[in-house]
């Protein structure tokens, strides 16, 4: 499958949905809660029918998931080659807070990984770009391109990114396994991002993600030069199983060191 071709369509449809997110953002919205507890806003939803309509209008062939839609059986799932995946508003309560941390994400999964991934940061005006055979880019809005890769190096101490809204005893202790280092606390997909454009060198993530949460910000990683990996080193994949949810995670840049030796022995390969 050709993705030169698709990386111009999809970037707009997120700008699109961008835009859609910070009219709500800029007025008084209310906030519902999902099953899960999660919070849900109307510019979710008009996010997620604006990218929903666009790309079955581009591709009407091609499956997709999104967060705010029904998630179809396994059974069906299963017997897809390649399909959308979408979060479109990932960091919902980095947006209730008003902290401007969410972004807009959109993957393309093909054979069970992330091939093609636009990340959109709506305050910033900034947005990610990556594809197979492509490369990974950033752009602010006016600018053009700029090619991305993770850190050569790690820094020393090393800048590990962690969530700004999910922490839990599991990080802490890897932490506190891995030594000396500087946390930067954010939201959202820009703390693979951060990885991805090498101002950080690690984001651990020890807690609950969904695949929606992560694919369009792996493909960036992964084409910067950097790995998404389990605590058994095997990368993170994609529709692989009845339930949507990923296990824990490493997102790594630099390879100068074994990110994954901190994770104990009951985790290690």
């Amino acid at each position: 499958m050709q993705l030169q071709p698709l990386i111009k369509p999809v970037t707009e449809l997120a700008h699109a949905a961008g835009a859609a997110i910070l009219t709500v953002y800029g007025s008084e919205f209310a906030v519902e809660h999902k099953g899960d507890d999660s919070p849900l806003t109307k510019a979710d939803l008009a996010s997620n029918r604006i990218i929903v309509e666009g790309l079955r209008q581009l591709t009407p062939d091609m499956p997709l998931i999104s967060e705010e839609i029904g998630l179809p059986p396994f059974a069906e799932r299963r017997q897809w080659p390649r399909y959308w995946l979408i979060d479109p508003l990932d960091g919902t309560r980095e947006f209730v807070n008003r902290n401007d941390e969410f972004t807009v994400n959109i993957a393309l999964i093909d054979n069970h990984r992330p091939v093609l991934g636009i990340v959109y940061v709506p305050v910033l005006g900034l947005t990610y770009v990556a594809a197979a055979g492509v490369g990974a880019s950033r752009q602010l809005a006016g600018g053009a391109p700029e090619p991305i890769s993770v850190a050569a190096q790690s820094a020393s101490p090393p800048r590990v990114v962690g969530s700004r809204s999910h922490r839990g005893t599991s990080l802490d202790a890897y932490l506190a396994a891995l030594g000396e280092y500087e946390l930067l606390a954010m939201g959202s997909s820009l703390k693979f991002c951060r990885v991805a454009e090498g101002a950080a060198d690690l984001y651990p993530r020890l807690g609950p993600t969904s695949e929606w949460d992560t694919a369009a910000a792996q493909a960036v990683v992964e084409q910067a030069g950097g790995q998404v990996l389990c605590p058994n080193g095997e990368p993170l994949l994609y529709n692989t199983k009845e339930d949507i949810l990923n296990g824990h995670f490493f997102v790594i840049g630099p390879r100068d060191r074994n990110w994954l030796e901190a994770v104990g022995t009951e985790h290690s390969a």
